[in-house]
């Protein structure tokens, strides 16, 4: 399972040295003040690109920013587009969405909590779409990143939330790419599984069991990223499994869900 996924990333690395258009290129990435954010947007500003870093938290945002010599663009990802261009000196290329809510608990979850990862996971997408959209339609190109989530192909036990929307979001990139490909307008939408972030650390004994033991670094995710840009792919898998799972998943819904049903037995039984 390493080496496969150590192999991908290598390949991914020597890929990215020919993605088209990132020299120079206006890059915005929401929720970068760590984790999947922040390594993405230090594979950008690495690879030449012009980077916004935005994240809710300002003082993270502008340390990951500082760094890696981009703008920090701190608040609400979804009404950053303005500020955005005008940091980015007019026009913005390639919108990363990856700010997101990881929201446990079931149907019994809160109607707020189900607003809020609604609105943080697939409304804040849709409100971006709606501000980049015209501009890169009349030019013919632009490229959206949607970071998803493997429970977005899948789902992920203890967060019917977050799963949902999750879902939510793989449908809204999909709808892009459909509809759009033709225009000149890219989409990818990241689907890993365990990322060793403080979201992970926050999935509890949920995550402990499913998704920590084979979690991977932010760094492979962004240069999976970037190994999907170079080959023009839709989905961005770093964790290549994932792509069996989902085949299963297709190919015998039930058998897949009896084996989802036995996780959610097992974890039960640790007491969660």
């Amino acid at each position: 399972m390493g080496r496969q996924q150590s192999a991908q990333s290598a390949q991914s690395a020597q890929s990215a040295q020919s993605v088209p258009n990132v020299q120079g290129a206006g890059v915005v990435v929401t929720g970068a003040g760590g984790g999947i954010g922040a390594a993405i947007a230090r594979r950008f500003a690495a690879a030449g690109a012009r980077v916004v870093v935005n994240d809710l938290d300002a003082g993270k945002a502008k340390l990951v920013a500082d760094e890696i010599g981009a703008v920090p663009v701190p608040g609400d990802a979804s009404h950053i587009i303005e500020s955005s261009r005008e940091a980015l000196g007019g026009t913005v290329d390639i919108y990363c969405a990856n700010a997101g809510l990881a929201s446990g608990g079931g149907a019994e979850a809160g109607e707020d909590v189900w607003a809020r990862a609604w609105d943080v996971n697939v409304m804040a997408h849709v409100r971006a779409a709606q501000a980049l959209l015209p501009e890169w339609l009349e030019r013919g190109s632009g490229r959206f990143v949607s970071t998803v989530s493997a429970a977005g192909l899948l789902t992920m036990i203890g967060a019917a939330p977050y799963s949902v929307t999750k879902h939510g979001a793989l449908a809204f990139a999909e709808w892009l790419s459909l509809t759009y490909r033709h225009r000149g307008i890219k989409v990818h939408a990241i689907c890993p599984q365990g990322v060793r972030t403080d979201m992970l650390t926050a999935s509890g004994s949920a995550g402990e069991l499913v998704l920590a033991p084979g979690a991977i670094e932010p760094e492979d995710v962004a240069d999976a990223l970037f190994g999907a840009i170079a080959a023009d792919r839709f989905l961005v898998l770093p964790h290549p499994e994932v792509a069996d799972y989902y085949r299963a998943r297709a190919a015998d819904t039930d058998r897949w869900l009896r084996g989802m049903n036995r996780l959610q037995r097992q974890w039960e039984g640790t007491g969660a």
